[in-house]
């Protein structure tokens, strides 16, 4: 299963030959990890990186023993604790799984190596991490600008998957809101584009 979904994730790019392809998979790490299994815990260091192929993480922080949620990572991303990777400090944050998830896992050895064996990969590397900082930054932006409900919103038309894959309390925990307060701008949406009868 997991050798499938690398297969995919490596056709995507076709740049790569089918002999550059194979060999990269032959050198990649992939891990499958349970629904509810904590990969990063608050105060370790963060030596790992993490792209998934399946599955969702979720990043949060525990404040005085409320998580607050602020991201989820789904097929396609990147998941790392980039302060705590770079500069090999504790990592502030915890990572788990909200499904059971199988990902790519990196480490700047393996990293280095790699690049150096093939280098196109630093290409793709480097213009996937700059489309995804780019999109992380509009996302703050307009996350930081918005009412709740627009976040919602927002979330409904990006990433409507999440809220069938992640339970509500972790939805409504990443929206900055309490659960009572999902459920009501929920209803509002709701009634607000219900099809008038007649």
């Amino acid at each position: 299963m997991a050798d499938g979904e690398l297969i995919s994730f490596l056709n995507s790019f076709d740049t790569l030959t089918d002999e550059e392809r194979e060999a990269i998979a032959q050198n990649l790490v992939v891990k499958s990890y349970k629904k509810g299994e904590v990969l990063l815990r608050e105060g370790e260091l963060c030596d790992e990186c993490f792209f998934l192929l399946k599955g969702c993480l979720r990043q949060y922080y525990l404040t005085d023993n409320d998580e607050k949620t602020t991201a989820f990572y789904t097929e396609g991303q990147a998941a790392v604790s980039v302060a705590s990777y770079a500069t090999q400090t504790p990592s502030k944050h915890f990572v788990a799984c909200v499904e059971d998830t199988t990902v790519i896992v990196g480490n700047l050895g393996q990293e280095e190596k790699m690049y150096a064996k093939f280098p196109k990969l630093l290409t793709i590397t480097r213009s996937m991490i700059e489309e995804d900082y780019g999109k992380t930054q509009e996302d703050f932006a307009a996350f930081i600008t918005s009412s709740p409900e627009k976040r919602y919103l927002d979330l409904l038309s990006n990433r409507p998957e999440l809220l069938q894959r992640v339970p509500q309390h972790q939805i409504a925990s990443y929206l900055g809101i309490t659960p009572e307060s999902l459920s009501r701008i929920r209803k509002r949406v709701a009634q607000k584009t219900k099809p008038a009868v007649g």
